[in-house]
């Protein structure tokens, strides 16, 4: 699993654009008023919990989440949410997987077609790239005097991860998605926050595109990630560091 999920895409995040970073929030407040929807209280509701992690990690304020929340009873109780998966390539054969939450499944899908389809991509078939893909359980965990590599790999014994790495200044630990919410819980119940707690899509091997290809990859990541339905775009490109989402 080492070198699968870069530590620099971590800290490309926390420089993103104020712009950037109120449209990540604003997709993660629909996903934690989806997962709240009939039962708002994360006490019982593991996957509400699952997500305000999420939102933590990336830095969300508590009142924003809140609100988040409320709204699951307010403007999208009348409304029904599905979550889609679509599958395609970008230029150079690049494998592409875009996560979806939407109420119009139409749009949606016209909507990712179309931004493939300008920089160079194509939608594929379900399945079509996701073999190319491992579905894992991430928390990237700053080291700290209290949080040595003794304790940590304590830590990983206890909740029977797949792995963990040590990178610099953190530990990336890897769960299969079905002991995500359990190893959660427990590092929380340790006091240990997380720089990243979500389940992701980790390509197995990466690839290099260059000049033109480049670019025009970039602009369809761009594309895909302002539409307001994408809730997750991953891929097998390995992108300059300073570009990396």
């Amino acid at each position: 699993m080492s070198g699968h999920s870069k530590w620099h895409n971590i800290q490309a995040k926390k420089g993103k654009t104020d712009a950037a970073r109120g449209a990540a929030f604003t997709k993660l407040g629909r996903e934690i008023a989806v997962a709240a929807k009939g039962n708002p209280n994360p006490d019982t509701n593991s996957k509400l919990a699952d997500v305000i992690a999420k939102a933590k990690a990336a830095n969300m304020p508590n009142d924003t989440i809140k609100r988040s929340i409320a709204k699951a009873a307010g403007e999208l109780a009348g409304k029904d949410y599905k979550e889609l998966t679509y599958e395609g390539y970008g230029v150079g054969g690049a494998a592409v997987i875009i996560k979806t939450l939407t109420d119009n499944v139409n749009r949606t899908a016209g909507d990712v077609r179309s931004a493939m389809a300008k920089c160079g991509g194509q939608m594929g078939n379900t399945g079509c790239v996701s073999y190319m893909f491992d579905n894992k359980g991430v928390f990237v965990i700053e080291k700290t005097v209290a949080l040595d590599e003794d304790t940590m790999m304590e830590y990983c014994l206890e909740t029977e991860a797949e792995d963990y790495t040590d990178e610099e200044d953190v530990y990336q630990v890897f769960t299969t998605p079905e002991k995500w919410s359990e190893t959660r819980r427990y590092f929380e119940s340790k006091g240990v926050t997380f720089l990243e707690a979500e389940i992701k899509m980790i390509p197995q091997n990466y690839i290099t595109l260059s000049g033109e290809k480049l670019e025009q990859f970039e602009k369809m990541l761009e594309r895909l990630n302002e539409l307001d339905d994408v809730q997750d775009v991953y891929h097998n490109v390995e992108l300059p560091e300073e570009d990396e989402e």
